[in-house]
């Protein structure tokens, strides 16, 4: 998952480093007034996010199988617990004499 978040961070800073060399050279347009900063990270959002989309597809699928992973070992964990405190329950309630 580190792995994936860094990746896809290197992407944003390479497009980053390339749409603020366009806008400084005049090739990409610059913002308006003092919004060139927010304008060359927008648009360095909107470049990577696709690039990311297709060039991580191996990496994003990794990643969401150790998601899963981890999501149903918790979720097993807590079966487990959940059931241990069931037993518990029972036997206090027959120590006590009671119907469970």
């Amino acid at each position: 998952m580190l792995r994936y978040t860094l990746m896809r961070l290197g992407i944003l800073v390479a497009c980053l480093l390339v749409v603020w060399g366009l806008v400084l050279s005049g090739i990409a347009p610059r913002g308006l007034g003092s919004s060139n900063g927010m304008w060359i990270i927008l648009l360095s959002l909107v470049i990577s996010a696709p690039i990311s989309f297709v060039a991580l597809r191996k990496e994003r699928d990794r990643a969401s199988v150790q998601i899963v992973e981890r999501v149903d070992r918790v979720k097993a964990n807590l079966d487990a617990n959940r059931s241990q405190e069931d037993e518990a329950i029972d036997e206090a309630a027959r120590a006590q004499g009671q119907p469970s």
